[in-house]
């Protein structure tokens, strides 16, 4: 007789009603995780819209758009970077001399790119939340799924 591979492990009825708890308070946490990033995203959105930044006719891309999302923002802080440098003859903040008038330019631009790059990354962790909850649920349903119910764990 040739064997298929498969291998059956038997589990109590308590055992079995763990792994179901289990899996649904995976189910149950990674719903939570996908409304948390969805949340987070919406508001680091809403508070970038609210700040009316529109995307310069100069920039690499997204010209004339809103900053409202990751790669707005994105854009963003990279033509803000152009200008600044741009301002200061290709010198950065730290390099320019402490009376050169153009480093308060070149410290509100660092600032400004500053906030932008921190949205962007509030935008990842956003993403990265709601996708564990994916990854939750996945793995909360398999737990179900492979948890005898009461009535063949009885057989």
């Amino acid at each position: 007789m040739a064997e298929t591979g498969t291998s059956t492990i038997a589990l109590s009825g308590g055992q079995s009603t763990a792994v179901k708890i289990f899996g649904w308070l995976g189910v149950v946490g990674g719903a939570l995780l996908i409304i948390v990033g969805i949340v987070a995203w919406i508001a680091v959105s809403n508070q970038l819209r609210a700040e009316n930044i529109i995307v310069p006719d100069d920039a690499s891309a997204f010209q004339g758009q809103q900053v409202a999302g990751p790669l707005t923002a994105f854009v963003q802080a990279d033509i803000i970077n152009h200008h600044a440098l741009e301002a200061s003859g290709g010198a950065t903040y730290a390099e320019l001399d402490r009376e050169d008038p153009v480093r308060d330019t070149m410290m509100n631009a660092s600032f400004l790119r500053a906030s932008l790059f921190t949205s962007v990354v509030s935008f990842g962790i956003a993403l990265f939340a709601a996708g564990v909850g994916v990854m939750f649920i996945l793995f909360g349903i398999a737990l179900i799924m492979i948890a005898p119910s009461r009535k063949t764990a009885a057989a």
